[in-house]
This record gives C-alpha cells, sequence and structure tokens, in this order.
C-alpha cells in the first residue's frame, strides 16, 4: 500500500494543540475522478477558523483542511474527458489539500494557464475571486464611486485597490497601523484612514462627503464595522465578509457588530453578509464559472498580481501557521510538497 503525508487536524482548538503530521494512504480515484499531486497549498485564517470551531461549517475530526491548491494530475478515474494526467490544475472548492494526495471531480479544477507561477495558482481563487465578485457582481461599484473597505492591508484588500484602479472606482481604505498608510498609497489606493490616530467617520467625511459613501466592505467587525455602517450614507450598502477584530474568538455569541439602529432604521441602510463557500454552492454554474474566468483573465494579462506566497515544506507547518497569524506578515505562507 502506497502512503502520502497528510496535515491531520483533531480536535477543535488551538494549532498547536490539534495539528499533527502523519502518515495516510494514497486515495484511489472513482468514476468521474481525478487523483492529483499537491504543489502548494496555502494556509489561510478561514482554515484556522475551521481549526478553532468559528467557521461557517464543521468538520468531523479528525480532518485535512485546506481550501485550495495546486497540482499535477497523476491518475484519472474510470469515464474521465477533458483532462489528462500531467496537467497542472487548480482545484475548485476542493478542501482537504493539506495532504500530497487529493482526489476531486474531474470538473472541479481549472487548467492553470501558461505563464501563471505555482504561487499565483495556489492562490488563484478565495482571495482573487472574492475581490471580484465583492466590487463587480455584489455592489456593482461604478467608476468614479467611492469603495470603503477595512483591512485595506489583507490579501483581499490589496486586491480591491487593483480592481479599483483597473475599473476606476475610488478606493477609500481603513487600516490599523500608521505604518500601513505608505504602502496602501503606493499601490494606488486613493485615500487611506488610520484608525490608530484617525477617527473613521470624520475622515469619510472629509474626504469623501459629508454624506458618507454609499457602498463599503467590511472583513473585521466589531466596533470597526459598526463605525463602517455609521459611515454609510443613507440607503447605503456595506458587505461584511470577516470578523478579524476577532481573529482568536472562539465564543460565537461575541461574533458581534453592534449596529446603531436609529441609522439602520432612519436612514434604511443594508448590511448583508458574503461568504465565498455559499456563494459557489448557491450560483448557477455558469455564473461561478464566469466569475472564475474573468479572474483568471485579470491575472493572466497583470490586471491583478498576487502577491508572491512564502514557502513551507510541510514538516514546517507550525512555522506557516505561525506567520499566517502575524501582523503585516507579508506573502502568504503556503505549504508545498516536493515531487
Amino acid at each position: 500500500m502506497q502512503t502520502m503525508r497528510a496535515l491531520v487536524a483533531h480536535k477543535v482548538g488551538e494549532p498547536a494543540e490539534g495539528l499533527r503530521l502523519e502518515t495516510r494512504p494514497i486515495p484511489e480515484p472513482g468514476v468521474g475522478e481525478i487523483r492529483i499531486r499537491v504543489e502548494a497549498t496555502p494556509v489561510h485564517a478561514s482554515d484556522l477558523h475551521i481549526l478553532r470551531g468559528r467557521y461557517g461549517f464543521a468538520p468531523t475530526f479528525p480532518t485535512v483542511l485546506g481550501l485550495e491548491s495546486v497540482g499535477v494530475i497523476d491518475k484519472l478515474g474510470d469515464g474521465v474527458t477533458g483532462v489528462v494526467s500531467g496537467q497542472r490544475v487548480i482545484t475548485l472548492g476542493v478542501t482537504g489539500t493539506w495532504q500530497e494526495y487529493i482526489v476531486a471531480d474531474a470538473g472541479r479544477v481549472l487548467v492553470v494557464p501558461d505563464g501563471i507561477s505555482l504561487s499565483t495558482a495556489a492562490q488563484m481563487i478565495i482571495n482573487p475571486v472574492t475581490a471580484l465578485v465583492l466590487v463587480q457582481d455584489e455592489l456593482r461599484v461604478q467608476a468614479g464611486e467611492w469603495l470603503l473597505q477595512t483591512a485595506a492591508g489583507s490579501a483581499v484588500g490589496k486586491l480591491i485597490i487593483q480592481l479599483g484602479k483597473h475599473f476606476g472606482f475610488k478606493t477609500l481604505n481603513v487600516v490599523r497601523r500608521r505604518a500601513a498608510v505608505n504602502e496602501i498609497l503606493e499601490l494606488g489606493g486613493t485615500a487611506v484612514i488610520c484608525t490608530e490616530d484617525e477617527d473613521l467617520s470624520h475622515r469619510v467625511a472629509e474626504i469623501a462627503s459629508a454624506q458618507g459613501v454609499t457602498k463599503a466592505i467590511d472583513c473585521v467587525s466589531g466596533q470597526v464595522g459598526a463605525d463602517v455602517c455609521r459611515a454609510l450614507s443613507p440607503g447605503g450598502q456595506m458587505l461584511v465578509y470577516g470578523a478579524l477584530a476577532t481573529h482568536r474568538q472562539t465564543d460565537a455569541e461575541k461574533l458581534t457588530i453592534p449596529l446603531f439602529a436609529r441609522s439602520m432604521i432612519y436612514e434604511t441602510k443594508t448590511v448583508r453578509g458574503f461568504w465565498l463557500y455559499r456563494w459557489f454552492t448557491a450560483m448557477p454554474k455558469n455564473e461561478v464559472q464566469s466569475a472564475v474566468k474573468r479572474t483568471l483573465d485579470l491575472v493572466s494579462n497583470g490586471t491583478l498580481k498576487v502577491p508572491e506566497g512564502q514557502l513551507f515544506k510541510l514538516e514546517r507547518f507550525a512555522d506557516a501557521v505561525a506567520l499566517a497569524e502575524a501582523p503585516a506578515h507579508g506573502g502568504k505562507p503556503l505549504l508545498v510538497f516536493e515531487a
């Protein structure tokens, strides 16, 4: 029996308590499936939310985490057409990627175009597709409009700044550290608000309009999310796609945004959530394919640049996890497997 290495989560809790490197049998593809030799897979904040029991779904433990990957097809199941062994592919909505081999439905992969690096391919789906869908499909931000976003220095935040430059909308970028301001401006952010020493609502009024902005996205939640909501103009919309203010909080009752009722009622503002996993499963297949293709085109032609990740051999998973949670950590940590 051939075996492989897998990073296995055994229980809900902190990574140091629950993650173990183990040996498992290499899986065999069934009808309509392919087997992929994983080359690289990111460590996302979402992976650690799952481990801490605060994500949108709870797996049965023990389990292998990992939400996206790039790898090479090494075996085809019966009835598979459209792909061949040896092709490098990106997985779409395939979980359990923190292991050397995975089995996936043949329709859940995308062949990597020429010229795209291993690092970019490994990060192609979750953050770039989230950024594009938020601004184009969900909020429909138009050229000349302001878009207020929190955590502007995050992976999604930096991609949204690039989209703003490409599509012509203005980004009002919220960061929590003064040291991050210049980086955001150099990336092309229109304006920056630093909550370390500036009042968010006051600065929005100064920069954009006394009435506030019509569209905003937030991945911080907590009081910052509430401040963003209050900075919306009457009838404004806010999409919430994360809760970084409570990154290590596992008590679901404390994952909150203290919204101001008077502002919500009398100014008829809209606050709603966005979760890429639910979007993938709820949207018609042709719309999902369209979003992925648009994203891939923007990356392929250089409009969107995904920062190069930092590579960690699987044995160094603890260092990769630590980097994923470090402030201003730079490139995304990627677990890599030697061929």
